[in-house]
């Protein structure tokens, strides 16, 4: 079985106010080493008897579809196929 994890995360420059809320959250628990904290989202999809090249492929045409705004937002694929 072939699985994508997906990893979509604002582009830079575009401004973040909830990893802005975290910075400062962790700031006044005492963690204020922090530049800058940017939030973003992980979604994994599980793909039946399909090809490597096919669950690239579909993974691909899902974040340009619908999982990711390539307007405001990057993605990256990782896929990671597991014996039976």
């Amino acid at each position: 079985m072939t699985s994508a994890k997906i990893f979509v995360t604002l582009k830079d420059g575009i401004l973040d106010p909830q990893g802005k809320a975290v910075q400062h959250a962790l700031h006044n628990l005492g963690i204020a080493a922090l530049d800058e904290v940017r939030i973003g989202k992980l979604i994994k999809l599980n793909f039946g008897d399909v090809s490597r090249a096919e669950a690239q492929r579909l993974s691909q045409e899902a974040c340009q579809k619908l999982l990711a705004n390539p307007v405001i937002e990057d993605y990256r694929i990782e896929l990671v196929t597991e014996e039976n």
